[in-house]
């Protein structure tokens, strides 16, 4: 994956997160997961996580060591857990809801927190979220020890993951700065990118 590749990755990755929780709706009633923003902030979203995976992997070319090798397959394994739960939110609640305000049925929205509170599905979403977490920790570890880019140019990135599962229980305009904090680390760690003179595996210090 060629640098500047990687770098658009992190960017546009990072811009995605922030614009799920902006125009999603702030509420979960029937309305709002009816609603064409509602699909569209979940796929903002989905699709950030699939670039942030190309992104880590893209990275752990430029750096070349065994702690970003770990952290692309890390996160890959988290993506890959996280997104059929987004899936379901995204396509499935919507289809519920539109039912629902069809029918007029509001007990059809029972449905949504059938799903959201499945044990396996929770467990899968919950891991998932941790697994991210944990790899973009680990590419952080690997930017801070290389030579090649600087040291702190990951760590918004990673804080921003490791805060995703907290700032569900927060109110909506904290989410939103969530939402934020991803796209400055992602936009950070395109810039310090942008500015490598060599995708050469990089040293330790």
């Amino acid at each position: 994956m060629a640098l500047r590749l990687t770098s658009a990755a992190f960017a546009a990755g990072g811009v995605l997160f922030f614009i799920y929780p902006a125009i999603r709706p702030s509420g979960d009633d029937a309305a709002a997961t009816a609603s064409t923003a509602w699909v569209a902030g979940h796929a903002a979203a989905m699709l950030g996580f699939v670039l942030i995976g190309l992104a880590v992997l893209g990275l752990h070319q430029v750096l070349g060591d065994r702690t970003s090798l770990r952290a692309a397959a890390v996160t890959w394994a988290g993506a890959g857990l996280t997104l059929p739960y987004y899936g379901a939110e995204t396509f499935g609640l919507n289809v519920i809801a539109q039912r629902s305000l069809r029918d007029q049925a509001p007990a059809l929205m029972e449905l949504a927190n059938q799903f959201r509170f499945d044990p396996l599905a929770a467990t899968m979403f919950g891991a998932g979220l941790l697994l991210l977490a944990a790899g973009t920790i680990m590419a952080a570890v690997a930017v801070w020890r290389s030579v090649a880019l600087p040291r702190w140019s990951a760590i918004a990135l990673a804080s921003g993951f490791a805060l995703f599962i907290p700032q569900f229980f927060g109110p909506y305009p904290l989410r939103i700065a969530h939402g934020a904090l991803i796209m400055i680390g992602g936009l950070w760690l395109a810039g310090a990118l942008v500015k490598a003179t060599s995708p050469a595996a990089a040293g330790t210090r």
